[in-house]
């Protein structure tokens, strides 16, 4: 991993072979980034990908192995139960520009991973919502 700041905002770049949940959320425990948003491109591997079932709680997850382009990952940081949690979404395609998208689980860089993260100075957090079946934004008033 390679990352720049100015202010508030990072610029990171994960190399091949890199897990980018697991290491975008490292590199938030270690920057003490607790609120703020991710944006980010390249192409991926070994995908973990869901939608979730309202009726059900839970997600029906999908799993891809192939190197797909990532054509937009947008993410949200916020605590929940107390540790840094990373909510994306992202949207992919393949070799055919067929596209695929969900909530990503967790995904590996295959070619490039280049992501741009900005810290937010606010106190929300993530509270378990049992109507929903998942931790949801709280925001202070």
């Amino acid at each position: 991993m390679q990352h720049e700041k100015d202010g508030d905002t990072y610029i990171i770049y994960l190399e091949q072979g890199e897990s980018i949940m697991a290491s975008l959320t490292q590199f938030c425990k270690d920057h003490q980034i607790i609120n703020g948003q991710i944006s980010g491109i390249g192409a991926i591997k070994e995908i973990e990908l869901g939608a979730y079932d309202l009726k059900n709680q839970e997600y029906i997850i999908h799993k891809l192995d192939d190197t797909w382009e990532l054509a937009s990952y947008q993410a949200n940081i916020q605590l929940k139960d107390e540790e840094t949690f990373i909510h994306s979404h992202i949207n992919i395609s393949d070799h055919d520009l067929t596209v695929k998208g969900g909530h990503l689980f967790e995904a590996k860089v295959a070619v490039v991973g280049e992501f741009i993260l900005r810290n937010i100075n606010t106190s929300g957090k993530r509270v378990f919502n049992t109507e929903i079946g998942l931790a949801c934004m709280a925001l202070s008033k």
